[in-house]
């Protein structure tokens, strides 16, 4: 629990915390200069001095970022009396959205402005996006680019999502990105056709009452927003505004907060120099730093409570791209390892964490493995590596496909078992892959031995009896006996009834957690199973009626999006509910949108182009479809060079900024597919730091 009282606050800090609450401010600094524990130091003077909690908002850009403010408010030190409100634009616009519905409805154009919408999540939007992409594509739409139909739905949802929060039409997505397009000719009908399919999937929209994240803004900012009784409301109720990591919000959120900050009594507007971390989700730096016009004043807090002297040195030189001389601080703060192999720079990988907490007493929470994409055979070694030196991990991966979760793999598996009406049949390779993740100290092997005999597709699992006694020794009668209590459980029940997210809610608290089976103390399968069962509800509470009134299962087409290859929605939980003893392994960009600084980071394949080069998105570009883009203006190499230039910089520099100790860069020669690694992070190292150890 946060104590307000031990903050220790610099002059500056105290200072900017104790200003009258009246005007506004713009602080602006580097990452780790302290900006938010003086806006929560803020905060709590405010409150102090006698400002209604409840007439405070404080804005992030996503609520991961909104932990050190929701802590402070639940402190005891905190002032008695009405909390203040903590919300991400989306959720101001869905809170507005739905309040004044009734008043809305009709301008908007959808068909029955007299029912109540249903707010769709990122799960929701793919499925009713996929009724809509599925008959283009088997008309041949998209045959000439590669690309995973989940990834699909979701660039053509990223499409109408810039033009909301960017603020233009989406009737002008495709002429954007064509004028923009110095490519193959042959490529361009892909954005007509991904235009179709925008347009089919807003008119859908409006028939149902639907409203996707796009539709949300644009009421909001269209309509609620210039509606005079809404925007007094929205003022009178919130007098004072905190908001934090203003780079890495939207233009739409920019253009509220300027028509807002005249109205109020007091604002802080805090921003981070070299952000913008969430551009491919609309993030506008430049946009952001145009607001700073827009206050009564402003402020700049320097240098950094978190990154040493030496790593700072190590920044320099890497932003400066020049050989700058590196003190004896300077050189400790970087470890450099090459490996010619691949698993022996995982083996390094291990070896580093496992010295740091065993000789150097680091706490596992203060160790970040950091990799450009953090792929299921990187995380895997390095997962087996660390729990054969007994120490646990966890990872972070946002905007993952569910079905590439093992432990969802697990879960749908078995309710495939235990519901044979759905018509799936689970094949061997996913029963064994089930009963491994499922059933405690059950390898490979003897999994394979139990589904090759006891596994029938037509009739599901059977009883360990029917194992010979030479089969049931080598199984071990130990996991007979748990394998024996899991297939009872999943025998098909029709008097059992219960809806999915209800079954896995059961499974997981009635055999799956308990001791000898394989989500047991495993941190990470619960948090997937809590987000899956949120997921399921999410969706049988949205679509159920409609689908029953058809005659189709919920719970079947629930199961049959995912193995389409369904984006997760990010779970706050997955955030918040971390070990506390434990090594985080996460893509980088995850790292540095939690902001929460470490003590040591260990990046991978230090050698890899991902350090530098954008997700292939071939229906759709972050920043062609931005404010910063003139239209009509042609996305050339040069520009492609320069963009990857700067990601990798400010990349770069986000990641030393929040490590306090050393970082270590692990380089093997050849990656794990045996293709040689010489990417421009390397070339960077090469060229600065790396000739003067």
């Amino acid at each position: 629990m946060l104590n307000l009282k031990m903050l220790a606050l610099t002059d500056k800090q105290s200072r900017l915390a104790q200003m009258p609450p009246e005007g506004s401010i713009f602080l602006e600094g580097p990452a780790g200069a302290g900006k938010t524990t003086a806006a929560i130091a803020r905060l709590t003077h405010l409150v102090s001095e006698g400002v209604p909690g409840q007439s405070v908002m404080i804005l992030v850009p996503q609520l991961t970022l909104a932990s050190p403010y929701a802590e402070a408010i639940r402190s005891p030190d905190m002032r008695a009396g009405g909390q203040p409100t903590v919300l991400t634009f989306g959720g101001l616009a869905r809170r507005t959205v739905e309040l004044y519905w009734p008043m809305l409805a009709a301008e908007a154009a959808f068909r029955c402005p007299d029912r109540p919408p249903t707010f769709l999540t990122l799960e929701l939007a793919q499925y009713y996006m996929a009724q809509i992409v599925t008959p283009y594509v088997e008309k041949g739409y998209f045959g000439n680019i590669t690309i995973d139909r989940n990834r699909l739905y979701s660039e053509v949802l990223d499409n109408l999502n810039k033009a909301a929060i960017v603020g233009f039409s989406h009737h002008e997505i495709a002429d954007r990105l064509k004028e923009a397009w110095a490519g193959n000719s042959s490529l361009l009908k892909n954005f007509d056709q991904a235009q179709e399919c925008a347009e089919g999937f807003r008119a859908l929209c409006l028939e149902r009452n639907l409203l996707d994240f796009s539709l949300q803004v644009e009421m909001f900012r269209r309509l609620a927003w210039n509606l005079p009784l809404c925007r007094e409301n929205i003022i009178q109720a919130f007098r004072h505004l905190i908001v934090d990591n203003v780079e890495e919000d939207t233009p739409a959120m920019h253009d509220t907060l300027e028509e807002w900050l005249p109205s109020v009594e007091s604002a802080l507007l805090v921003y981070d120099h070299n952000g913008g971390h969430r551009r491919f989700l609309g993030a506008d730096p430049n946009n952001a730093y145009e607001l700073k016009t827009a206050c009564d004043q402003s402020l700049a807090f320097e240098g950094s409570f978190v990154t040493s002297q030496g790593l700072r040195a190590v920044e320099r030189s890497l932003t400066l791209q020049e050989n700058a001389a590196l003190n004896n601080e300077a050189r400790k703060a970087l470890i450099f390892e090459s490996k010619r192999f691949y698993p022996e720079m995982i083996d390094w990988v291990a070896h580093m964490v496992g010295d740091l907490i065993a000789v150097q007493n680091t706490a596992a929470s203060e160790i970040a493995v950091l990799a450009p994409y953090l792929s299921d055979s990187i995380r895997f070694a390095l997962v087996a590596r660390l729990e054969a030196l007994g120490i646990q991990s966890y990872s972070q991966r946002p905007s993952r496909a569910l079905r590439e979760e093992p432990a969802t793999i697990t879960l749908l598996t078995l309710a495939s078992l235990a519901h044979t009406e759905w018509g799936y049949t689970p094949t061997k390779e996913q029963v064994r892959q089930a009963l491994v993740g499922s059933i405690g100290g059950l390898d490979l092997v003897r999994a394979r031995l139990i589904t090759e005999i006891l596994y029938r597709p037509d009739v599901g699992l059977q009883s360990f009896e029917r194992l010979t006694q030479d089969a049931q020794q080598r199984i071990t009668f130990a996991i007979g006996r748990r394998y024996e209590r899991l297939r009872e459980y999943l025998q098909p029940d029709p008097e059992r009834g219960l809806p999915l997210d209800s079954f896995l809610g059961a499974l997981f608290g009635e055999l799956l957690s308990q001791p000898g089976y394989g989500f047991h103390n495993d941190f990470e399968a619960g948090a997937i199973t809590a987000n899956l069962i949120d997921s399921v509800r999410r969706f049988r509470l949205a679509v159920g009626s409609e689908l029953r009134s058809r005659g189709l299962s919920a719970d079947r087409e629930y199961v049959d999006l995912v193995r389409q290859g369904l984006i997760a929605a990010q779970y706050l939980r997955s955030w918040e509910s971390q070990p506390d003893q434990a090594v985080l392994l996460a893509p980088a960009y995850t790292f540095l949108l939690a902001n929460r600084p470490v003590d040591y980071q260990i990046w991978v394949n230090v050698g890899g182009r991902g350090w530098w080069e954008r997700p292939y998105q071939p229906l759709t570009h972050p920043y062609v479809l931005s404010r910063q883009w003139s239209k009509g203006q042609r996305w050339t190499d040069q520009d492609e060079m320069r963009t990857r230039r700067q990601i990798m910089q400010v990349l770069t520099q986000g990641l030393i900024r929040r490590c306090r100790q050393a970082i270590f860069f692990g380089l093997s020669e050849l990656d794990e597919y045996g293709t040689e690694e010489h990417g421009p992070l390397l070339d960077a190292l090469q060229r600065t730091v790396l000739p003067q150890r």
